[in-house]
């Protein structure tokens, strides 16, 4: 792919293998770079001053002087270059070290094409980072929106709706059955629930799914003294500790049978016993169930009980996955950026629009949990008060998908052969290929390394 003016860069290449410094030159020279070539690092100082290089790829073992040694020098200087570590050795200790003192990235021996060419989009877009914000018009600027923790934030219709359906039940005290997949923030909906309900009483959280099965029925409803081994103490349930305010009891699916019967008689006759106990403790909360597996599905199977089902969906509300409603995905973006920040005590004020088009291009299997946990990585790892697409890398999900019949793939496995048939096509060209997919090629250029595409 050749090279604008505007997007030529001066480029030195330090490495004692004549041979590596010549095939990179040649290879850069035909993106339309312009390559000065360094075989010891002692005069690697002097071609900085001389050739003033945006990027230096810097072998980390030099036959003169200790690569790291040479890296110091090259941050120092008062026009500093962007370094790029090349190294063909395993040697953990000095990478991290290069990366402390201020090395961009590295790449390993045998350099591949493609790595070279993604490490030098971060330089160029670390270079762009460096430019003052206020001469950046593809920036959106990370704002303080809502403060409330428990805020849920959207535009979405769908998004909308529940909110009204939210400020609707808070009226009463009906039970509440949140369906949604996991991480859309059922939790969140629970809190919002209470909050606009009875913001001055208890909140009791419990994960049904996080709990020895062995160990539910104690925490739902405590134990008196002597109940079992271990028991040496009365202690009060969570179900008692919640009093006036709320219980809400996420992942009900994965309760045991025998113990939705004993919750079942609880939410029926407003009290429980002890484990262990034979006193009638009064229950006064609300409660409020999640699950992300068809609990009706599990009833037909006989997992779930039916008459509990209907006990729990008084009320129903569903939060749509946030694949269904993309439009959020910059809003949710801003918002939690900022939240990040705060809590990293970084400096991110910004987040560029290519990076922004990175993130509505993924699909988001693990919801708004999967996005933040990208964002807080991001954050985390940034070099300056962007963030750039580079520094976007939606994961892999991980899960095995099964279907009758066989397996079905992952979704990243249906992205990498859909990425691999479109650069066979095109020839491995990179513009075309790009286009193709109606990505940019540093998104294109990720992909390959990340799917490690040959």
């Amino acid at each position: 792919m050749s090279q604008s003016q505007h997007d030529t860069l001066r480029i030195l290449i330090v490495d004692d293998d004549a041979a590596i410094c010549r095939s990179l030159q040649i290879l850069l020279e035909e993106q339309g770079h312009a390559v000065a070539t360094r075989t010891k690092g002692g005069a690697a100082s002097e071609a900085v001053s001389d050739f003033g290089p945006d990027i230096v790829f810097l072998d980390l073992r030099l036959p003169d002087r200790d690569g790291l040694r040479v890296l110091k020098d090259l941050i120092d200087a008062a026009e500093a270059p962007e370094v790029v570590m090349i190294t063909g050795v395993q040697d953990m200790k000095s990478m991290i070290e290069a990366i402390q003192i201020g090395a961009l990235d590295y790449v390993r021996k045998p350099l591949a094409v493609e790595d070279v060419l993604v490490a030098i989009e971060k330089c160029r877009q670390r270079r762009r980072q460096r430019r003052p914000l206020t001469q950046r018009a593809d920036l959106v600027p990370i704002t303080p929106g809502a403060e409330h923790p428990d805020e849920i934030i959207g535009a979405d219709r769908r998004i909308l709706e529940l909110l009204k359906q939210v400020g609707l039940l808070s009226r009463s005290q009906v039970t509440v059955l949140i369906e949604g997949e996991s991480g859309t923030g059922k939790e969140l909906v629970a809190r919002a629930i209470h909050n606009a309900s009875s913001p001055t009483e208890p909140f009791v959280a419990i994960n049904c799914a996080a709990i020895v099965p062995t160990l539910l029925e104690s925490e739902l409803f405590g134990h008196e003294k002597g109940a079992f081994t271990g028991a040496d103490a009365k202690k009060p349930g969570r179900l008692e500790d919640a009093g006036k305010g709320t219980v809400f009891l996420d992942e009900i699916g994965d309760m045991p049978l025998e113990l939705q019967a004993k919750l079942l008689r609880a939410l029926q006759e407003r009290a429980f016993e002890r484990v262990g106990g034979n006193r009638s403790v009064s229950f006064e909360a609300r409660v409020l169930a999640a699950s992300h597996r068809d609990l009706a599905e599990m009833v037909e199977r006989a997992e779930f009980r039916e008459d509990l089902l209907y006990r729990l969906s008084v009320a129903r509300l569903e939060i749509p996955p946030l694949r269904e409603r993309p439009g959020d995905i910059r809003i949710l973006a801003t918002h939690l950026l900022h939240r990040i920040g705060r809590r990293l005590e970084s400096e991110v004020a910004a987040i560029s629009e290519t990076a922004l088009k990175q993130l509505e291009l993924h699909s988001w299997p693990g919801n708004v949990r999967e996005l933040e946990n990208v964002l807080t990585r991001a954050v985390a790892l940034a070099r300056a008060d962007v963030i750039e697409e580079v520094d976007i890398s939606p994961p892999r999900p991980s899960p095995e998908a099964v279907a009758e019949g066989g397996r079905v793939k992952k979704l990243w496995e249906v992205e990498r052969d859909h990425v691999r048939r479109a650069l066979d096509t095109t020839g491995w060209n990179i513009t075309r290929t790009a286009q193709l997919l109606d990505i940019s090629p540093t998104t294109l250029r990720k992909k390959i390394v990340d799917y490690e595409l040959r």
